[in-house]
């Protein structure tokens, strides 16, 4: 009965223990929540202050850029009306500058109307004086022609004829005097000025060759270069492009190409591997990779020290390597650098001798054949291609014009053009100089003979002097003096259209009358 007691009286106090804290935790719930209202409230009415003092603070700031623009505006108005102010000023000026020219104008006006009024008097007069002059003249001339028995028409036209024949025959010996002078004159100082810039110039005899000969200093090295079963001179055949000729030349081993750059790459990459010793597949590609490399700046070191030496300046860097390739290229057998070198000095004497700009002349002499060593593949003549590339790195234009024209490609617009041109001859004909295939040369000549005999009157027909002079006899009955000098001309100037040469070619036309008579 206790235990009962003690249980229904636990659960009492759970009971009322659980309603007290019902209570209790709703009462503080009610707090907590008084609270938070009111920290919401205190944190709304802080956000709101904030507003309105970030809203005043734009307020003011607004209104500070507001009087800075207005500010600004005005000063910008008032000097707008300053500037209008002072055009309507000039204006005003012009306007009575205007007026002024005007009054003159009118007074000018008055004054040439007064003075038409007065020659057209004058003219009346004058027109009165011609018609009595006319017909004091005309009186005059019939009383000549009845004392002459002659029309005054008769008269005239006599008068002219004796004075046409007179005036023919003065201007005929006058003409010829003149131009055989001028022929005598220009021919003397054309001479003159070559052979003073050829006598400037000394230049040497060189023949370039399409093969290299590299010397070996015992017969053991040629072993080493075959390599086991021509291992070794295959690889270094494909790395350079050239052909390796071994035969039994004693210590000589003979690198040929057409291409002067890939022998000398070659020929500097045995002498390396030579004097190294170690000849195998793996060094060979090595040093001939190495040695294309140095021969590019080769090339570069060749051009400046050319240009340096000539006097040329502002070279683009890749037409100082084309010039340095120059070195490595041969043109009938001559170094197409020297040539160009040889080209430069004689054009720029020739200019300062005639007065011109030898700079400019020098300069195209040097890039007259710049063509012949483009890299880029085409099949245009050299010299256009030469004159394209000059364009390009943006040479002179009269520079640009005498590559093109020397070899009369295009038209000659310039004075140095001739020049570049007849220098370009004289540096490829001299003796020594140049040399082609003897088929070539025999089949030039052949070709030159027959087409001057296809002309109708030519009899016989020689080329002499390697090719430089035709010597043309012809028939004198068929053809007269003035004939041959056409003929002549026609012969030259099928050669130029049809032939190729170096320099020029001179045609002589010999007209030939024998007279035979028999004493009996």
């Amino acid at each position: 009965m206790g235990a009962l007691y003690l249980s229904i009286v636990i659960i009492l106090v759970l009971g009322l223990g659980i309603v007290l804290g019902r209570i209790v935790s709703k009462k503080l719930y009610k707090q907590e929540e008084e609270k938070s209202k009111k920290k919401a409230n205190f944190i709304i009415q802080e956000a709101k202050a904030e507003v309105e003092k970030v809203k005043r603070g734009k307020m003011v700031e607004v209104k500070e850029k507001f009087i800075q623009l207005k500010s600004d505006f005005d000063r910008d108005v008032s000097k707008k009306r300053e500037e209008l102010a002072d055009i309507e000023k000039d204006l005003k000026n012009k306007e009575q500058l205007l007026s002024g020219k005007i009054a003159g104008m009118n007074q000018k006006e008055k004054a040439l109307e007064d003075t038409k009024e007065e020659l057209a008097s004058r003219m009346k007069i004058l027109k009165k004086k011609e018609e009595a002059l006319e017909r004091i003249k005309n009186e005059s001339v019939r009383k000549l022609e009845n004392i002459a028995s002659l029309s005054a028409e008769e008269a005239k036209k006599q008068l002219v004829e004796t004075l046409k024949e007179e005036a023919q025959s003065s201007a005929s010996t006058r003409i010829k005097a003149i131009v055989d002078e001028a022929k005598f004159t220009a021919t003397k100082e054309a001479k003159k000025i070559i052979i003073t810039s050829i006598q400037r110039i000394a230049a040497e005899e060189t023949i370039e060759n399409c093969v290299t000969v590299f010397n070996i200093g015992n017969e053991e090295i040629k072993g080493k270069i075959i390599g086991r079963e021509g291992r070794n001179i295959r690889t270094l055949e494909a790395a350079t492009g050239v052909e390796i000729i071994v035969d039994d030349t004693p210590e000589a081993i003979i690198i040929s190409c057409f291409d002067p750059v890939r022998r000398e790459i070659a020929r500097s990459a045995l002498h390396t591997l030579v004097q190294d010793g170690r000849i195998h597949p793996a060094s060979i590609e090595e040093i001939v990779a190495k040695t294309e490399k140095n021969m590019a700046q080769e090339l570069i070191e060749i051009g400046e020290r050319t240009t340096l030496d000539l006097g040329i300046h502002g070279v683009p860097i890749k037409l100082i390597n084309m010039i340095g390739r120059m070195r490595f290229r041969s043109s009938y057998g001559q170094n197409l650098l020297q040539h160009s070198r040889e080209v430069a000095c004689l054009s720029a004497t020739m200019a300062a001798e005639l007065g011109l700009d030898a700079k400019l002349a020098k300069r195209a002499g040097l890039f007259h054949d710049i063509g012949k060593v483009s890299p880029e593949e085409s099949e245009l003549p050299h010299a256009i291609l030469g004159m394209e590339l000059a364009k390009k790195y943006n040479e002179h234009p009269e520079v640009c014009n005498a590559i093109g024209a020397h070899h009369n490609e295009i038209e000659m617009t310039c004075m140095i053009a001739p020049i570049v041109q007849a220098c370009d001859a004289i540096s490829g004909s001299r003796p020594g100089a140049r040399r082609e295939i003897l088929e070539a040369y025999i089949k030039r000549l052949r070709d030159m003979e027959e087409l001057t005999l296809s002309f109708e009157g030519v009899k016989k027909c020689y080329a002499i002097q390697a090719g430089r002079e035709l010597r043309v006899m012809v028939d004198a009955a068929h053809i007269n003096d003035e004939k041959a000098s056409k003929l002549a001309f026609e012969i030259s100037k099928k050669i130029e259209d049809e032939m190729q040469y170096p320099g020029q070619v001179r045609v002589t036309v010999i007209r030939e009358t024998r007279t035979v008579a028999y004493a009996r």
